[in-house]
């Protein structure tokens, strides 16, 4: 059988900001709110990352063939482009 463990946490101010205002909402015991915090953020953490294919994906384009045979220099791709009235 587990036995309550007892111990002293350092929070970090935005934390402990969280945690009162959630307090404040919700009543209850402060003991009993930081540890349900705990238990559902560390369910979470371990429970196993959703699948990457389930994310948006950006649909890909072709634009053709590069006009230009170099776009190192962008002042000549630019002068190409857009003559030299870009300067």
């Amino acid at each position: 059988m587990l036995r309550c463990m007892r111990t002293t946490l350092t929070l970090d101010p935005d934390v402990a900001a969280l945690l009162r205002r959630t307090h404040g909402s919700r009543g209850g015991s402060f003991k009993a709110l930081v540890n349900e915090a705990l238990r559902q953020g560390l369910r979470r953490m371990s429970a196993p990352s959703p699948d990457r294919s389930t994310y948006y994906r950006t649909p890909t384009a072709d634009l053709g063939k590069c006009l230009h045979a170099s776009v190192d220099d962008v002042a000549e791709v630019l002068a190409v482009a857009e003559g030299e009235r870009f300067r």
